[in-house]
């Protein structure tokens, strides 16, 4: 058997409480075979050898997941600041991604997948373009993914739009259960105001007849739901509804500006809602109503978005985000605790995106992370849950294991050469700007 064993630390359990333990992996299965004092995992190992990942003076949780981002926008990271949601998509972002090219998107995916394990982030669902060279950065990097291809029809004649259908049912098709089952996909329909009725309905019918989830942007802004309201005279949670697009394995980013009547009705289909607080807060999106999605039962989770509209891709200031956004949306500085977020950030995102992982228990998918409680700003530990939400930061993630498989220990990336994935991605973003600055 091929053992590895988190010693000496505290761990985070599913019901929130963090007890002294260690953490015994099945590295062949790729799950935890056990979880408690000393002596009782030397019981369950049976005297097996086992590789040890020391982690004394740190906290191990369950490895974060980053319910929505769009990975290799790390090359446009600081490019275009500053602008609301719909003129910053149509002046800066659109013709900066109509130069990419497949290799700028490996090297941004690089670059982003590197970030994640460095923070502590073991899954991740993305909705960008060439998922196949994404699906290989998945697979070298070592993390689990939810992918998909993000479909826009506006702008575009009937021929490229139904190419662009096409395009994202091929990949949920052919990428599903890559890398070993750590990838899974969805259909990925850009927003409910960027992919015209006509396609959706023909997308969505297809994934459904294939069994695969849908996935896309709602509700994100005004823009997004006043068209809607004034040319369909419905709110547009009914409008995917009647699209077929709202079931139990969908799951849609943002939900900013979701009525009472749409809450209910996330809440009765079973589709999930993945809050990106600061991206919503940078872009002026406004302020999702957390408190009162979880209090119906919505499943929420936590991402970053892309990291053109954050800049980062670290969740542990996703959590901080989301709780103390929560309070001021809410007016009550009890909405939205510490749990909750950790919660939202780990078994939360794992539900959302259908993937193992988020929470530590026997028989669970083996995604921790070893978070170094050793800092200054960490200091006195009064509460570790409350330090994961408002004082820990990517950088006190000391060791990374997803699937069984250590990718970080002791702060180095054991899977992607860190140096150069950083020089490749910096050469790819100046060479994408020198091209959108020259047309």
């Amino acid at each position: 058997m091929n053992y590895l064993r988190v010693t000496g630390g505290r761990v985070l359990r599913p019901d929130g409480r963090v007890e002294r333990a260690d953490v015994a992996v099945d590295r062949d299965e790729g799950t935890v075979r056990a979880v408690g004092p000393p002596d009782e995992v030397d019981e369950a190992l049976g005297g097996a050898a086992a590789e040890t990942l020391d982690a004394s003076g740190s906290l191990v949780m369950p490895g974060l997941v980053n319910a929505h981002t769009h990975v290799a926008m790390t090359l446009l990271r600081g490019y275009a600041d500053d602008k609301p949601l719909d003129p910053w998509l149509r002046e800066d972002i659109w013709p900066a991604e109509a130069e990419l090219t497949p290799d700028d998107i490996e090297a941004g995916a690089e670059l982003g997948v590197l970030e994640m394990i460095r923070s502590g982030t073991t899954a991740f669902a993305d909705m960008y373009f060439a998922m196949d060279r994404v699906a290989d950065v998945v697979d070298r990097a070592g993390l689990r993914a939810r992918l998909g291809h993000g479909v826009v029809t506006v702008g575009k004649n009937d021929a490229d739009a139904r190419a662009d259908v096409a395009e994202s049912l091929a990949v949920a098709r052919d990428l599903d259960g890559a890398a070993d089952g750590r990838i899974r996909t969805a259909f990925m329909p850009h927003s409910l105001t960027t992919v015209g009725e006509e396609f959706l309905r023909e997308g969505v019918a297809e994934a459904r007849a294939a069994g695969v989830p849908v996935h896309l942007h709602a509700n994100e802004t005004t823009d997004e739901v006043d068209p809607i309201v004034d040319e369909r005279g419905q709110r547009p949670i009914a409008y995917a509804d009647d699209l077929d697009a709202l079931g139990p394995d969908d799951f849609f980013a943002h939900g900013v500006h979701v009525d009472g009547s749409e809450i209910d009705r996330l809440a009765e289909a079973g589709t999930a809602v993945v809050h990106c607080p600061a991206s919503n807060m940078k872009l002026a999106s406004g302020m999702a109503p957390v408190r009162r999605l979880r209090e119906a039962g919505v499943t929420v989770a936590l991402g970053t978005d892309g990291a053109a509209s954050n800049n980062d891709l670290d969740v542990f200031d996703e959590m901080r985000d989301a709780a103390m956004l929560g309070k001021l949306a809410a007016d009550d500085a009890s909405a939205v605790p510490a749990a909750a977020v950790v919660e939202m950030a780990t078994a939360g995102g794992a539900d959302a995106l259908g993937l193992p992982g988020g929470r530590i228990e026997a028989g669970a998918a083996a995604d921790l992370a070893v978070v170094d409680l050793d800092a200054p700003h960490l200091t006195p530990v009064h509460d570790p849950v409350s330090h994961l939400a408002y004082a820990a930061r990517g950088s006190d993630v000391r060791h990374t294991v997803c699937d069984g498989e250590v990718l970080m220990r002791d702060r180095e990336v054991l899977t992607l050469d860190a140096d150069a994935v950083q020089e490749r991605a910096a050469a790819a973003a100046n060479g994408l700007v020198d091209r959108v600055e020259g047309n």
